[in-house]
């Protein structure tokens, strides 16, 4: 952006979300002046450069709500969004597909007519103009494998966590329509129950500090699949328990509450559970010496 008069000769400006300063039209000098730092405009910039961040923050929160639900996005507001620096930031280089869901290509630009410039998996600058575009999860893509090695060759960095995002998938014999296995009819996962944290508050600090919601005792998320919203919850403990707090076992819920068979959860939903699980796991007390 431009440079600005700040008084006494000075002129300051943004930088990298800084504000910096420099005699009029002269060197940019390395430390902000007092009379330059006590300003109402260096004041103003920095309230500005705050809410650059904060909008930066909802741009990738948002595109990060469109991959996760897998929702179509219409290629008229990408378009529209495409010139705003935080949008750009967000989107470009997300895998994104047209109306064949077959075709898979990564965004990296948008021409002056609204169209989206992708790279195919073939290496094939191509342009798509369909009505709307998905940003699918990492777990909905066919040979996820190829399409990494493929975006690790391109040098492929994405501000939402796409490509690279931790996946898991149900084990054989969850399916819906196999009744009689365990996992069919089970509602709770327990590969991520009993990491130990030394409080409850902290446990929880960790769901909120991951991005999840915390309700009464469970850190949650939520995800469209397939249409339907879901819900899954991990037992975080007690709301006003101040003592040791462990993770408990790992449930889905459908828009009214009720408890999802394994069988029956859809593969995003697993997906997201399990990482959240797997996050908070993560973050346990680990006992160390001999009788760890």
């Amino acid at each position: 952006m431009a440079w600005l008069a700040a008084g006494e000769g000075y002129e300051i400006t943004l930088e990298d979300g800084r504000v910096v300063t420099r005699r009029a039209g002269g060197r940019q000098l390395k430390t902000l002046p007092k009379a330059v730092r006590d300003s109402a405009e260096a004041d103003r910039l920095k309230q500005l450069a705050e809410w650059l961040d904060r909008h930066a923050a909802s741009c990738v929160a948002q595109v990060d709500a469109w991959m996760v639900s897998s929702l179509p996005v219409p290629t008229e507001l990408i378009a529209r969004v495409w010139p705003d620096a935080a949008w750009q930031a967000a989107l470009r280089d997300m895998a994104v597909m047209g109306d064949d869901p077959d075709e898979v290509g990564f965004l990296r630009d948008v021409t002056a007519d609204g169209e989206l410039k992708v790279v195919d998996l073939d290496g094939e600058t191509v342009r798509l103009s369909p009505r709307t575009v998905t940003l699918p999860h990492p777990v909905l893509l066919p040979d996820l494998d190829d399409v990494r090695d493929f975006a690790a060759d391109l040098g492929i960095t994405q501000k939402v966590e796409q490509i690279h995002r931790a996946t898991w998938t149900r084990p054989d014999g969850s399916d819906a329509g196999h009744p009689g296995t365990a996992t069919a009819t089970a509602t709770e996962v327990r590969d991520y129950a009993g990491g130990k944290f030394a409080s409850r508050f902290g446990l929880a600090a960790r769901a909120t500090g991951l991005g999840y919601r915390v309700s009464g005792g469970y850190a949650t998320c939520k995800v469209r699949d397939g249409g339907r919203s879901t819900e899954a919850s991990v037992w975080i403990g007690e709301p006003y328990w101040d003592g040791e707090s462990e993770t408990g076992a790992l449930s889905w819920h459908d828009e009214d509450g009720r408890a999802v068979r394994l069988g029956e959860v859809g593969p995003v939903a697993w997906s997201e559970g399990m990482r959240m699980a797997a996050a908070l796991y993560a973050g346990r007390t680990i006992e160390e010496g001999g009788d760890a």
